[in-house]
């Protein structure tokens, strides 16, 4: 049962971070980016790791130090510093989702990386943002080192690293996620479908009242004005 669970919220996680949500004039931008190595970072740097399906980010500090927020249930479950501070395997990040806790931590470049291209300071271009002070920077990301709560969409690494850089937490992933939720939902399709959806459950309940008939045409008629 937890392997299913844990299944189905990888692939939630997954879309959550899709690159396809990524905006292409950004995609061009960070390429760009790509040839930068670690003897270019600098304190307060944000750097991005983009894997397969979704992109990670992180707060330089100095000493090829790098903090990130990352979900991770196994804090919650023990104090043994030895044991956290082990890469996050698949499980632990997919039920800290669940739980929505999460920890900022600090690994190496090398272990954040986790084999990927790092990519330096391109949501500069993308946010079109001016950076706080690199030290300053640092700063409040050492500042958030620990427990912090955890939402998918609302509050993730992306939120961490740009609250630290620019001092407002936004993301990119979840604003271009969201509106291709909304473009899916609140379509004439949609409308469509949720009115045959309706009047076959009223019908095949045989609920024709008044609580039947209302979500059989209020339903579709919000969608349809909303699309």
């Amino acid at each position: 049962m937890l392997d299913s669970l844990a299944l189905l919220l990888e692939k939630t996680f997954l879309l959550a971070h899709f690159n396809f949500f990524t905006p292409a004039s950004s995609k061009h931008e960070r390429c760009a980016k790509r040839r930068e190595d670690s003897a270019h970072f600098q304190r307060g740097d944000l750097l991005e790791v983009p894997r397969t399906l979704f992109t990670h980010f992180g707060i330089y500090l100095g000493d090829n130090k790098v903090a990130h927020l990352m979900p991770d249930i196994l804090p919650a479950l023990t104090s043994n510093k030895s044991q956290i501070q082990k890469v996050v395997t698949n499980k632990r990040l997919l039920l800290g989702v669940i739980y929505k806790y999460a920890l900022v931590r600090v690994d190496t470049v090398e272990d954040f990386a986790f084999g990927s291209p790092v990519l330096l300071n391109a949501m500069d271009t993308t946010l079109r943002r001016q950076p706080l002070a690199a030290e300053e920077v640092a700063r409040r990301a050492e500042k958030l080192i620990g427990h912090i709560p955890y939402s998918l969409l609302w509050n993730n690494c992306e939120h961490f690293v740009t609250y630290c850089r620019y001092g407002t937490a936004v993301s990119l992933q979840t604003e271009q996620f969201c509106k291709v939720v909304r473009k899916t939902v609140c379509s004439k399709t949609s409308s469509l479908l949720s009115f045959l959806l309706c009047l076959f459950i009223m019908l095949y309940t045989g609920s024709v009242s008044i609580f039947g008939i209302l979500p059989t045409f209020i339903i579709p008629f919000t969608i349809w004005m909303a699309s």
